[in-house]
């Protein structure tokens, strides 16, 4: 990772945040290593769910574990031509008759990095206590996890473990996040040809690491106040995973915001002012496309240029701005586009904790939030159908 000035990232509590960000093109190519060796193993389980016109997949985690969820879920709902929903654990611990008031089929896609937060054994429990068929894949970066330990030879479920470097020692998920969503998208998504796409994301994210790692640290010194990302699709839950990444490492002094393009206009456009960087992360969709080309270039139009970032996966005919980035990626799902996306959203958070003076590896020292939840209490559901 190149910046402008070395840093001493140990001396700026920054070591493991920093390797963490770093280490994700290359255990890219590790998970699709893995992939492609559990291949048959994993078809064997996925196969027959996959074959019932009446399965419903819940992708389901907690904070950024769910917006892994979020990011896959519509892209694979199309794909594969069925319902595939993002269910928060938490919604589903403190509502679990709701979200399963159907009894249908299910598979329950569980993503965790460490498999130790409150509710992540507690949503697979909840699960087959209200529903009569229900299937667990796990995605998890911890072998030691309760999560990964409760289901780990039990007859309905499969566990896929990410590489041992992908569980984040620092405050903030991030090759956890990308791992995650890789592995699932090349397990669900039933094109074996994605496999050799991956070689072309660790390539556009070890281009951004060392080409664009000073201007980012630049954006991050200019001191911006609020911080809001627009994102269409699948994109607006990784719109919605970077502001929580600004969120956390900032330790709540900048306020991110996050919107769909058409969405932001009706009201949260209000937001904006002179110290607000824009970044809109622009849909490989061709129709998508289109609205959060519009809405960048309303906003190009309207801020000054330098507080619009641009980001996309090819170049745009309709956008001539110093700050539009592209990745050479233009042909690929918006999933897959997301991993190098975010790592820039995960830079920008770390050079802004900088800037602010914390510590990026433990934004919170003296402990009002904590890398691994604390504090939940799981009540007992009685065991009665709806």
């Amino acid at each position: 990772m190149t910046t402008k000035t070395p840093i001493d990232w140990a001396a700026r509590g920054a070591a493991a945040t920093a390797r963490e960000i770093e280490q994700q093109p290359a255990l890219w190519r590790e998970v699709a290593a893995q992939a492609a060796a559990g291949r048959t193993r994993t078809a064997q389980f996925l196969s027959p769910l996959l074959a019932l016109p009446d399965l419903r997949v819940v992708l389901t985690g907690a904070g950024t574990s769910a917006f892994a969820g979020g990011l896959l879920a519509p892209a694979l709902a199309r794909r594969l031509g069925r319902r595939v929903e993002a269910v928060a654990t938490t919604d589903i611990v403190s509502n679990p008759r709701e979200v399963f008031a159907e009894d249908v089929p299910t598979l329950l896609v569980s993503f965790a990095r460490s498999g130790d937060s409150p509710e992540s054994v507690a949503a697979t429990v909840l699960a087959e206590q209200c529903l009569r068929q229900v299937h667990h894949l796990v995605v998890t970066c911890n072998a030691d996890g309760q999560l990964s330990k409760s289901m780990a030879g039990a007859e309905r479920a499969h566990v896929l473990l990410m590489p041992e470097a992908s569980n984040d020692e620092g405050f903030a998920m991030t090759s956890s996040f990308t791992c995650m969503v890789l592995a699932t998208w090349l397990a669900l998504s039933g094109d074996d040809a994605q496999v050799a796409v991956v070689d072309r994301l660790a390539d556009a994210g070890e281009q951004l690491l060392s080409a664009r790692s000073a201007a980012v640290e630049e954006l991050a010194g200019r001191g911006y106040r609020r911080v809001v990302y627009l994102g269409s699709g699948p994109l607006c839950a990784l719109a919605r995973e970077s502001a929580l990444k600004l969120l956390e490492l900032s330790a709540g002094t900048v306020v991110s915001y996050f919107d769909s393009a058409l969405g932001f206009r009706h009201g949260p456009k209000s937001v904006l002012d002179d110290s607000t960087l824009t970044v809109v992360f622009v849909s490989n969709d061709p129709y998508t496309r289109q609205y959060d080309e519009d809405i960048a270039a309303e906003l190009l139009s309207s801020q000054h240029p330098r507080d619009v970032l641009v980001v996309a996966g090819g170049p745009s005919a309709r956008l001539d701005a110093p700050q539009v980035w592209s990745f050479g990626l233009d042909d690929v799902a918006d999933p897959l586009l997301g991993l190098p996306f975010v790592v820039l959203a995960q830079l920008l958070a770390l050079h802004t904790s900088l800037a602010l003076g914390l510590t990026p590896d433990n934004p919170f020292p003296a402990g009002e939030v904590n890398r691994v939840v604390q504090g939940v209490t799981v009540h007992e559901l009685a065991d009665e159908r709806r």
